[in-house]
């Protein structure tokens, strides 16, 4: 027996993540309970079905298979399909060789793939004639990797049509979880014969199991789409291993099963636990192993004498975000995720390509106040920050662990003065890492501080602007206004980092003319340049959310079913009556255009197939907002950071009224150019001396204080007059950042 499989026989807790999430990177619930486990030295083990089930579905043996099976019902197949079915050998020959592109195993492949004379094509190629223009001067490798990617949705089409309508690449019967207020056609669903997507399931699932010394089964469901694929794996090991015990927890629980009545879901569980998972999971391992009274589990819900029974008795409190341990991505297939590109987003881009490992900054939402969100739970509402440095030494693990430089910090919304302090951490450690994250559109972003998050590694940020109307986002209580937004993403993008923007419609009492209001100033903070992604999405309102639970403080009313299943989304009557859903079809379409930097000069009309109302926006607001001067106000706490080399110093001598002036010259080496700035000799020896002290110290950084002291100390004279000059403002434009 290898050593690997010893270790699973050893293991108290085998955690699974069902199919689907994504493709190109491992969701992080289970590797962040691994992680906690082992400060509690208890054994784990986890697998990611979803990659595992995509693998041996997308290979050749998986499609021979598959292909036997749909020649069976071929005579019912569309055109298309057919025409995938005539094909069928080209697929199977081809599916290898794509698969292991994908996991960036063979680049020269890119070569003849990207020439389209090695793949079949189907219809989903038939959209390549209209995103030619988007692909623009797109790399090889990179428009390689879109055609593999059709290649993969044609088979998926095929798939869905005649194999499993359930099917979807990151998500599984879908419809089936989301807002499933009964259990009944869930429930009727898992009683059908296995699909062809669960034979492959269930044999995979099963070789996990075999001669296993596990106390527990841990599924974590993150998504509506993860949920049919969890309860089928659960229906089987009850079937099969009747003795072992399963939990079911992750963010789909969290939102959706809080008020859970349906006794039959313990048919499939044994135990649902609700919010952070580290202290109700070890309660239950120590209830397992005798230690622990069912009374004393914590935020549990099970089934005691046929009825439920939610128990949250225990004395243990949650672990603080400093004691729960680094993120343990091991036993996973890391280097057999799929780096897809489906291009109509940069940011939807960015999150399937490429394998990020994802972490924490903060636990929660430090401003905890949308009234759209789900701020009563605990996973938002519990704000709880770290220290820089134990955050550091996590990514300096994982890297260690993973070999892998990406990180995505998928907090609610990463605190500014956190992200600051993380991005001096690595700059102190000379870290090369490459980061994105979740913001809120703080006016503390401001162009020093997005330049040092640039240097940092940060790429990338997302964050609310959600209907951009500032009556609608004082409503909202999102803290932030249009002209703020404006000014961030100013910064953020003149400091290289590319900004995604939530964009929200159909917000309870928003009328027609603040929809198309909030799209004009959509189009022009596009138009000029200062977000570069987006993506509309529809109001929904939800359980746990300040409109949900007071629906009549903003004038709808929730039509929702009693549930006995689950409850988050909630149906609801905005009483302005204004039919949202109408613009669904003209904002993406508009934004669409946007984003590939067309269409601005289109009227917001031709967007819509009805008449809508002229906007009230002046044409230039957003560019007037940002034009605008912004002076850095200089506190004697600011820190000041030097992100460049040290200068170099060359002395010479001007004549001026018949007098020699001693003069010298700072170069400055940057990564893209060299910069000279001219100065008096004292002034020049004194700047390059500061800049040295600066980068020597322990922290990498001076407060304003300690310079102009420094100043006065060197019995150099007009500080003032120093912080107003030229020689200044080059300083600050080569490396000089002031926080």
């Amino acid at each position: 027996m290898s050593s690997k499989n010893k270790s699973i026989q050893q293991a108290e807790v085998l955690f699974i993540t069902p199919p689907f999430t994504q493709l190109n990177t491992p969701y992080p619930a289970t590797a962040y309970l691994k992680g906690f486990l082992n400060t509690q030295e208890i054994h784990s083990t986890q697998c990611d079905l979803g990659i595992e089930v995509i693998l041996a579905l997308y290979s050749k043996k998986g499609l021979e298979k598959l292909f036997s099976q749909i020649n069976l019902s071929k005579n019912t197949a569309t055109d298309n399909s057919k025409r995938i079915i005539s094909l069928q050998d080209e697929y199977i020959q081809t599916i290898n060789s794509v698969i292991s592109y994908l996991q960036d195993k063979n680049p020269t492949l890119a070569y003849i793939i990207a020439e389209r004379n090695f793949l079949p094509e189907a219809s989903r190629f038939e959209q390549l004639d209209d995103l030619e223009w988007a692909f623009g001067t797109m790399g090889i490798r990179d428009k390689a990797r879109h055609l593999c990617t059709l290649y993969l949705e044609d088979l998926s089409d095929l798939i869905i049509e005649l194999i499993d309508p359930y099917f979807g690449f990151s998500r599984y019967a879908e419809r089936l979880g989301r807002s499933a207020s009964s259990f009944n056609e869930l429930d009727n669903a898992l009683n059908n014969p296995l699909t062809y997507i669960d034979e492959l399931l269930i044999e995979i699932l099963e070789e996990k199991l075999i001669d296993n010394h596990y106390k527990l089964i841990a599924i974590s469901a993150p998504f509506p789409g993860n949920l049919y694929a969890a309860f089928r794996c659960a229906q089987h090991i009850k079937k099969q291993h009747p003795l072992l015990k399963i939990v079911f927890g992750g963010g789909y629980a969290n939102t959706e099963l809080r008020t859970l009545k349906e006794e039959k879901v313990f048919e499939y569980f044994d135990f649902i636990t609700l919010d952070d998972g580290e202290a109700p999971l070890l309660n239950i391992l120590q209830h397992l192993n005798g230690k622990r009274e069912l009374a004393q589990l914590k935020r549990t819900f099970t089934l005691i004498d046929s009825k439920i029974n939610y128990i949250n008795g225990s004395e243990l409190a949650d672990f603080k975000q400093k004691d729960v341990g680094t993120p343990d991505y091991s036993d996973l297939y890391l280097d057999k995720y799929l780096s897809v590109i489906e291009i109509a987003n940069p940011m939807h881009r960015l999150w399937s390509d490429g394998r990020w490992n994802k972490l924490t900054l903060a636990h929660g939402c430090y401003w905890g106040k949308c009234t759209f969100c789900d701020i009563s739970l605990d996973y938002i509402k519990v704000y709880e920050a770290t220290t820089a440095k134990v955050i550091v030494n996590r990514i300096e693990e994982i890297i260690l662990q993973t070999g892998t430089v990406g990180f995505h910090f998928v907090d609610e919304a990463a605190p500014p003065a956190l992200m600051k302090e993380v991005a001096l951490e690595i700059i102190r450690r000379k870290l090369k890492i490459v980061w994105w994250t979740n913001i809120r559109f703080e006016k503390s972003f401001t162009l020093d501080l997005c330049k040092l998050l640039a240097y940092s590694g940060c790429i990338a940020v997302s964050g609310g602007l959600e209907v951009a109307s500032d009556r609608l986002l004082k409503l909202i209580d999102k803290g932030v206004t249009v002209e703020q937004v404006a000014k961030v993403t100013s910064n953020f993008t003149d400091a290289g980092i590319m900004v995604h923007a939530y964009l929200m419609y159909g917000f309870p009492t928003q009328t027609v003319q603040e929809t198309i209001d909030s799209l004009e100033i959509v189009r022009q903070l596009f138009e000029n340049g200062i977000i570069q992604s987006g993506f509309w999405h529809q109001f929904a309102m939800t359980a746990h959310s300040p409109v949900g639970l007071n629906p009549e403080k903003f004038n709808v009313k929730n039509k929702t079913p009693e549930s006995t299943f689950a409850n988050n989304d909630l149906i609801h009557y905005d009483e302005t009556g204004v039919q949202h859903d109408q613009f669904s079809e003209g904002l993406k379409k508009s934004l669409f255009n946007y984003m590939h930097s067309i269409g601005f000069d289109v009227p917001l009309q031709n967007w819509f197939n009805f008449n809508i109302p002229r906007t009230t926006i002046h044409n230039e607001h957003i560019y007037n907002t940002i034009t605008q001067e912004n002076q850095t106000k200089l506190k004697e706490t600011s820190k000041l950071v030097w992100i460049s080399k040290v200068p170099e110093i060359e002395f010479y001598t001007i004549s001026k009224k018949g007098k020699e002036i001693k003069m010298s010259k700072l170069i400055v080496n940057t990564l893209k150019e060299k910069i000279v700035i001219k100065m008096k000799v004292d002034i020049g020896i004194w700047v390059q001396t500061l800049i040295n002290s600066i980068l020597k110290s322990e922290s990498k950084t001076i407060t304003f204080e300690e310079m102009e002291n420094n100043h006065k100390q060197s019995q150099l004279k007009e500080f003032d007059q120093f912080i107003q000059s030229e020689a200044f403002s080059l300083l600050r434009e080569s490396g000089l950042l002031i926080l």
